[in-house]
């Protein structure tokens, strides 16, 4: 099965309406910094939390995007219309895109 994948220059900036960021990353990772308004499932969680995943288009995306590839396999296999962000957040914030961080300092990817 091929993995449906974008790299960041294929992302529109802002995100366009529909679209929903799903961030498969751990606890620690998501804290540290994570594209504000993603929601958050990690990987290991995603088969319980499968009836979170909104219909339309899912972005899923992790730190480099192995996960985000694992998970994206699952979403399809499901019908989902999800796509793995290539590179993950490191590439995101290579491209100066944004981040938000629940620790109090400055957002990073962990």
């Amino acid at each position: 099965m091929q993995i449906p994948t974008v790299s960041i220059h294929g992302v529109p900036d802002p995100l366009p309406a529909g679209v929903t960021v799903v961030d498969v990353r751990q606890d620690d990772e998501w804290q540290a910094g994570h594209v504000d308004g993603s929601l958050h499932i990690p990987l290991h969680d995603l088969p319980a939390r499968i009836d979170e995943i909104p219909e339309g288009q899912i972005l899923v995306v992790c730190r480099v995007g192995a996960r985000s590839a694992q998970a994206v396999a699952y979403l399809a296999q499901r019908g989902h219309d999800a796509i793995n962000l290539d590179g993950g957040l490191y590439e995101w914030e290579a491209a100066a895109r944004p981040l938000v961080s629940d620790t109090g300092g400055p957002a990073y990817v962990a």
